[in-house]
């Protein structure tokens, strides 16, 4: 690899990093408005969508099993969860109160991500999301992220 090939990745990672650093401010920005943190506002998210193992929804978060358990047990004194235990697995769902946050939050996130990429156009963001898939070197569906 030629040095001006190695300065360009170098310029690229930089690129990248600082528009990721600038995403997860504003996201946690927005979430602060609801009282909440950047990690509680995942959750929130995340079972929205659909009731999770506190496992599940660790490997989703990228968080260790304690750290989830951290998470979960401050959201549940908020009365933002609720946990249930069958045997060994505990399931994790949002409350009334978490799905009251979650119906005004979500939106708000996702108007924000929208707005993000605003400046390319739909044959742009189809190439960039080529381009990010094929050096994070996996074989997506359409429908994942």
């Amino acid at each position: 690899m030629e040095r001006e090939d190695i300065v360009d990745s170098i310029l690229i990672w930089f690129k990248i990093s600082g528009i990721h650093t600038d995403n997860i401010r504003e996201s946690g920005n927005i979430a602060r408005e609801f009282g909440l943190t950047l990690a509680q506002s995942d959750v929130i998210a995340q079972l929205g969508i659909k009731e999770m193992t506190q496992n599940e929804l660790a490997e989703r978060l990228l968080v260790t099993k304690g750290g989830i358990s951290q998470l979960l047990q401050a959201m549940e004194c908020l009365e933002l969860i609720e946990r249930r235990q069958e045997w060994k697995t505990k399931y994790v769902t949002l409350s009334k109160k978490g799905k009251e946050i979650h119906d005004r939050l979500v939106p708000e996130l996702e108007k924000f991500q929208g707005e993000f990429f605003n400046g390319l156009s739909k044959n742009e963001k189809k190439v960039m999301l080529e381009m990010l898939r094929k050096i994070s070197g996996k074989k997506e569906k359409n429908n994942e992220t």
